[in-house]
């Protein structure tokens, strides 16, 4: 997940304008994070809006002039792997190797777990990590922070989350002063 130096993940009055990001997204440090996150996942789970924005924007990278190497191997993964959408309002999936689930997502998670498989990994649906945060049900928190105050909009962290501790699995600074950073869930 993305987040600004200020904690939002969006900008005020526009959610999904992530505009902000782009200047920060395309840096080494930003696009190594994703590599290591997507590489052991065999599930993406993602809310509708942000299913819309990745699904229409991803595979237009592969074979795109000029692109770096590691966005061409995050788009063909996206391609290739099974994606859970969670949505009350999709029929039918328009992408190909999804599901759509109408279910809660702490429940569609439980279910993905009992079955085998390797990582599931939540591409920035803030609603998806917020249900989950909410339920104690996230293992590994990712989390790129980028150098910006957005001044306000919505939060990540909203108070009331469950007390627990994290432990700092991994840390990379980079260009512009980009943190990522890995938590997994002490238990």
């Amino acid at each position: 997940m993305s987040i600004s130096l200020d904690g939002h993940y969006a900008r005020p009055g526009d959610p999904e304008d992530m505009g902000w990001v782009m200047p920060y997204a395309i840096t080494d440090v930003a696009r190594d994070h994703l590599t290591g996150l997507w590489e052991p996942a065999t599930t993406a789970l993602l809310g509708r809006v942000n299913a819309e924005g990745f699904l229409g924007f991803w595979p237009t990278v592969i074979g795109m002039e000029g692109a770096d190497p590691r966005d061409e191997g995050f788009a063909k993964w996206l391609i290739d792997t099974d994606k859970v959408v969670l949505s009350s309002t999709l029929g039918e999936a328009p992408w190909e190797r999804t599901t759509i689930i109408d279910k809660p997502t702490a429940e569609v998670v439980a279910d993905l777990r009992a079955t085998e498989g390797g990582d599931i990994l939540v591409l920035s649906s803030a609603s998806v990590i917020k249900a989950l945060l909410a339920a104690d049900k996230v293992d590994r928190l990712a989390l790129t922070v980028f150098p910006v105050f957005l001044g306000g909009g919505p939060r990540l962290f909203d108070d009331g989350l469950p007390a627990g501790q994290w432990a700092l699995a991994s840390q990379a600074a980079g260009e512009h002063g980009t943190l990522a950073l890995v938590y997994d869930r002490v238990r």
